[in-house]
């Protein structure tokens, strides 16, 4: 079975059990978004300073906020949008979309977004933070729990 992304459009789908209104609050927040993506989250109105633990810094602008089922951002210069839609059961089906990742990078882009939603579901749905915060054992080493 094909993943269902593109050179043009990265979409990965996961499921949550916990539901869109928590998972939004995770992606949404400071609080949030530190527990699962970035060591440090500082937003401003629609401007979020992400930094990392590698030492990358980034500045992230949110283009839409509709809570509980829609967020998207202007990250690392392509456009992403998370879409949350209730499962039926109280969990959440979560869609990842990002567009506009340079050609160059698409196969790191790509699997970079496991490196994000694994915690997320770790922290939403298990309360545990999967990353190791080791400055000495990074993604560009080859780490995946960084």
């Amino acid at each position: 079975m094909a993943l269902p992304s593109s050179r043009e459009e990265i979409v990965w789908k996961l499921h949550l059990a916990s539901p869109p209104e928590e998972v939004f609050a995770l992606l949404s927040t400071d609080d949030g978004r530190e527990r699962f993506w970035c060591e440090k989250s500082r937003q401003s109105g629609d401007r979020i300073v992400m930094y990392f633990i590698n030492g990358v810094e980034t500045e992230t602008l949110v283009r839409a906020s509709e809570p509980p089922t829609c967020i998207a951002f202007r990250y690392f210069d392509s456009d992403v949008v998370f879409e949350l839609a209730p499962d039926g059961r109280g969990g959440t089906d979560l869609t990842l979309r990002n567009r506009g990742v340079p050609d160059d990078e698409y196969e790191e882009v790509l699997a970079g977004w496991l490196n994000v939603l694994f915690p997320l579901k770790g922290v939403a749905d298990f309360g545990i933070d999967l990353r190791s915060h080791d400055p000495e054992r990074l993604w560009d080493d080859g780490y995946i729990d960084q």
